[in-house]
């Protein structure tokens, strides 16, 4: 709170809602890493519910270790067929490409 709230007026939120298209394509450098283990169940959850069954999660390259939370992530989630490292022209090692059954 700074000096010049009020006890009793609400704090402005740090973060902001961002609504993101379901379009298969879930690009997670908009996001901070710990919204993540959330995020990508719930992207995958509406991708099924829309006949979506080939989603490309953008994860970038760096140490890895969001990789690695992606990659938990997809073995924890419900639907999940099989994912896999992108092809080169489609991010190589910075992406997973995902396979979802369609929800029934």
């Amino acid at each position: 709170m700074n000096g010049d709230q009020k006890v009793n007026e609400p704090v402005p939120s740090t973060y902001e809602s961002v609504e993101l298209p379901i379009d298969g394509v879930l690009d997670l450098h908009l996001f901070r890493p710990a919204d993540v283990k959330d995020l990508v169940p719930t992207y995958l959850k509406e991708c099924r519910r829309r006949g979506i069954t080939s989603v490309r999660v953008i994860h970038g390259k760096g140490t890895g270790a969001l990789r690695e939370t992606v990659h938990a992530a997809l073995r924890r989630t419900p639907g999940v067929l099989s994912f896999g490292l992108a092809p080169g022209d489609a991010g190589g090692w910075g992406a997973t490409i995902v396979t979802l059954q369609i929800e029934e």
